[in-house]
């Protein structure tokens, strides 16, 4: 079969979606199109027409025709089976089969045409394969998402701490009797978009020395930034603005800044064989407690840069005993698995790929399992006379974790103000603009397994749910690792390099 283009035209033969499989000018399929109308002998039942040269398979969408253009030497059951699957298609793009519909996702339509056909050949593909094909979810964009999310939270920690530096001498000054000097500011542009999705890169300048004059202020609209020359005052009005904005300022006496927010560090030293160990964690529970469903998803994935070491065995050390299922790569010798833990190629006298990420282990674990949740969480939201006090609790049940940049998000009511917060561990921010109560943990594992807060705020008991947690870990959740890697050949070791990432998919207390 020689495919030579699809398309969506109107009955009067207007193309309105067209994919040209083959080198074809538009003048050229736009004849086409045009004259596909005028063959068309509306006595007979047919679903193909032919020309001297091409032959048109269409099918009624009903006021329009999905028309196929083929060779007149293909295979014309061929034909008709790929006609079916791409009229299959277009439902799943357009709710209605108009003209205007078509034509706003017409982009989706040419996708899916090219996951049927490539350079005029059918490719062996159903519905399902397209839809997934064609929506792309990267599992590298969600980590990458997750590292610059935590690259923000770190860059407001510094922030905060900055702000301490600046409080801290001020309050020195004062005690010792001598002048309180005057500190540089961030700058207007530093000022004006403090918010909580906005990474602060200006850097606090120096205390000034008495004998540089004070940089004039940019007289372009009013600002809240501090000025260069400003009194010891502006500090606390710095402070102040962060408070606004639903910051938390922590005692001057309390953990530093720095402390605060951790993520994992890639890799110093990567060698040529460099092994990457992911997970992620999907995770469902009542708010009553019980499990309704929780998935880590696992893979193993190798990189080899030297043609040295592509001949290689991974020595795998697997002590999980919480039942999950492992899967190889089609091109490992499973056989050898099962037997030894080892990853090897079915064919030992090939290399695996050079400089290419390549997926050798995956694993799967589903379960509704109380005892494997990780972290849980309970919430007891009462009514009180003035509205709600929140209880809500952490507890790591998974010891030999240690989960990195904790931000546990509980919705508030909007239009009623910031919560009253009575008892906390760690550090908290209300960010009015989503009506979000952020509860952020630096650090939960075994020393810190335990944490609460306590709050008090207008609102029902349901208002504060649907709770999410995220986090970062540099622990795997199943206790696979590679612990070896040799040379096919004298089974001796090769120096390898290996990163371990545990992320959060989805954690939701319902």
């Amino acid at each position: 079969m020689v495919l030579l283009a699809a398309a969506v035209c109107t009955k009067a033969g207007k193309a309105i979606v067209s994919r040209q499989f083959v080198e074809m000018t538009r003048t050229r399929i736009e004849g086409l199109l045009a004259a596909f109308p005028k063959l068309m002998n509306t006595g007979k039942q047919h679903t193909f027409v032919e020309t001297d040269s091409v032959r048109y398979v269409y099918q009624p969408l009903e006021k329009l025709y999905m028309v196929l253009i083929t060779t007149k030497n293909s295979n014309i059951l061929e034909d008709l089976e790929t006609l079916r699957l791409f009229s299959r298609v277009i439902p799943e793009y357009c709710r209605v089969l108009e003209e205007s519909e078509i034509s706003e996702h017409c982009f989706d339509l040419i996708f899916a045409f090219d996951e049927i056909v490539a350079l005029g050949y059918r490719e062996n593909v159903n519905l399902a394969q397209i839809r997934t094909f064609t929506e792309m979810d990267s599992h590298e964009e969600k980590v990458f998402r997750a590292v610059r999310e935590t690259q923000e939270r770190e860059a407001k920690a510094e922030m905060r701490r900055k702000a301490k530096e600046l409080q801290q001498a001020r309050r020195d000054a004062e005690r010792s009797g001598k002048k309180v000097p005057a500190f540089g500011g961030f700058g207007s542009a530093g000022m004006t978009s403090v918010s909580s999705g906005s990474i602060i890169t200006d850097t606090i300048v120096e205390p000034e020395k008495p004998k540089i004059t004070p940089a004039p202020v940019r007289p372009s609209g009013p600002s809240k930034a501090l000025k260069l020359g400003a009194k010891g005052k502006e500090v606390d009005n710095f402070v102040d603005k962060l408070k606004s904005e639903g910051e938390t300022i922590m005692p001057t006496t309390g953990k530093r800044g720095s402390d605060v927010s951790k993520a994992l560090p890639p890799p110093v030293n990567v060698e040529s064989v460099h092994l990457r160990v992911e997970e992620k964690i999907l995770l469902t529970c009542g708010r009553d407690g019980g499990l309704q469903n929780m998935e880590v998803l696992g893979m193993v994935t190798l990189r080899v840069t030297d043609d040295k070491n592509g001949r290689i065995r991974l020595i795998i050390n697997n002590n999980d005993n919480k039942g999950l299922q492992l899967q190889t790569h089609p091109n490992v010798d499973k056989k050898l698995f099962t037997a030894d833990s080892v990853i090897g190629l079915k064919n030992p006298e090939k290399s695996f790929p050079l400089n290419n990420d390549v997926g050798v282990l995956k694993w799967r674990l589903q379960t509704t399992d109380e005892s494997l949740i990780p972290l849980t969480i309970n919430c007891w939201p009462s009514e009180s006379g003035t509205g709600c006090d929140v209880n809500i609790e952490y507890e790591l049940q998974e010891e030999s974790l240690d989960l990195n940049d904790v931000v546990i998000s509980i919705p508030v009511p909007s239009g009623v103000g910031a919560p009253v917060i009575g008892d906390l561990d760690g550090e908290y921010k209300h960010d009015s603009r989503r009506n979000v109560l952020e509860w952020c943990l630096p650090v939960i594992d075994a020393n810190n397994k335990t944490g609460s807060l306590e709050f008090s705020i207008a609102g029902q008991p349901n208002d504060f749910f649907p709770i999410n947690v995220s986090f970062v870990s540099k622990r795997n959740y199943c206790d696979i690792q590679v612990t070896k890697v040799t040379h096919v050949d004298g089974d001796s070791s090769v120096r390898f390099s290996s990163e371990t990432s545990f992320v959060v998919d989805k954690y939701e207390i319902l």
